[in-house]
């Protein structure tokens, strides 16, 4: 799968997007086709197929009456119910929905259940890593035109995401950073002094891994824009890469022939940063001095 992220409440979320492939296992095994389900939902095998790989919400009847045709016994519909309940709730961020883009609502949904995020930043620190007067400037600077309210809405959804690595099962975060994104003056020296104080913080913590590549790495395969790889804990999550389009919508990679590349790329970019940044904290405090005291 490599589409635009669908828009508005239709964005997938990792618990429908597991519910529907344990759907389609049990279809398969039972060798059911995509007209056997849709004639029993009376739909079309378009709509079973986007049920199927999470694209569209599951009403419960409709779930009951997969359950029913594939023979489910009861037990097992009790965990398919729960399931359907759980992946029809919304998560945290739904009371941010009018700051949140349609294309970067699945983004928040996979950041939130990965085991692991690898990211590639070329411009800007990465967002899990943003203080709040650094994200307040990246992000007027994207909205030049927004009123102060919904700014701050934008910045708040921003900081709430990074609690995500304060949580008990909190993801291993491996990013690179191009040097680029802490030679680029973000709101002005205190900013970028307090900023790169928190990236300093940041090396402390036993989850995050982080690179930064300089200007003196030359050319390299990851040159071009960002990227993040998510591994999930979940066996019906195979591995999924998001790469932005544009300035208004994304693609979610999820085909191997499509990963992997991106998954190579980062590890390859993470050890030339590391040839020529092997002591990041003395880089980051060097360059903190520079910024000024």
């Amino acid at each position: 799968m490599s589409s635009p992220l669908p828009s508005g409440q239709s964005a997938p979320t990792v618990l429908r997007i597991v519910l529907g492939r344990r759907l389609r296992e049990l279809r398969e095994e039972r060798r059911l086709g995509l007209s056997d389900a849709a004639r029993v939902l009376d739909v079309n095998q378009l709509t079973v197929r986007r049920l199927e790989s999470g694209q569209v919400g599951f009403k419960l009847p409709y779930v009951r009456a997969l359950l029913d045709l594939y023979e489910v016994s009861a037990a097992e519909t009790g965990e398919f119910t729960a399931l359907t309940e759980q992946a029809n709730r919304p998560g945290w961020w739904h009371s941010f929905r009018e700051a949140l883009p349609d294309w970067f609502r699945a983004y928040v949904s996979l950041e939130t259940s990965a085991q692991v995020l690898r990211v590639y930043e070329p411009h800007y620190v990465t967002g899990l890593l943003q203080t709040r007067e650094y994200a307040r400037a990246v992000i007027r600077a994207g909205f030049p035109d927004a009123p102060e309210e919904a700014l701050e809405q934008r910045v708040d959804l921003r900081l709430r995401r990074q609690n995500l690595l304060d949580s008990p099962d909190a993801p291993a975060l491996w990013v690179v950073m191009e040097e680029t994104a802490l030679l680029r003056e973000v709101g002005g020296h205190r900013v970028m002094r307090g900023q790169i104080g928190r990236l300093i913080e940041a090396l402390d913590h036993p989850r995050i891994t982080l690179r930064v590549l300089p200007f003196a790495a030359g050319a390299h395969s990851g040159a071009g824009s960002h990227f993040t790889y998510f591994r999930f804990q979940e066996p019906e999550l195979q591995d999924i890469v998001y790469t932005e389009v544009g300035l208004t919508s994304a693609l979610y990679h999820d085909q191997r022939r499509e990963v992997v590349p991106h998954l190579e790329t980062h590890t390859r970019v993470s050890q030339l940063a590391a040839k020529y940044i092997p002591d990041v904290r003395s880089y980051l405090r060097g360059l903190r001095e520079e910024y000024g005291e």
